[in-house]
């Protein structure tokens, strides 16, 4: 009885210490393509990095005010990590129409 009872508390001990210890930043793949950001609406959590690639026969920007302005040439793809948590609109400067948002958890 008494082995059972300290393998239960080594398993939530386990799950205690893998809830505190910091996770893996992931990237996320945004594609543009026919003026468009895929997916439009992208979430992360800080630490992760953007990758926006780039279909189009054009030069297209991630640019959100105050946070980042990322230029991706045609048939490129770029990079910006992701820093502080919130929600923010983006869009590219070229095409204004192209619009997306980035929700950002801690």
């Amino acid at each position: 009885m008494r082995i059972a009872c300290e393998g239960r508390l080594g398993l939530v001990g386990l799950g205690l210490l893998l809830s505190v210890l910091p996770t893996e930043a992931a990237t996320i793949e945004v594609t543009i393509e026919k003026l468009e950001f895929k997916p439009a609406v992208i979430n992360a959590t800080a630490g992760d990095t953007i990758r926006w690639v780039n279909k189009d026969i054009m030069a297209h920007t991630a640019t959100a005010d105050g946070r980042f302005d990322v230029v991706i040439q045609p048939h490129q793809s770029a990079s910006t990590a992701v820093s502080k948590a919130g929600a923010v609109d983006y869009y590219c400067r070229f095409h204004p129409n192209m619009r997306g948002r980035l929700e950002v958890a801690e």
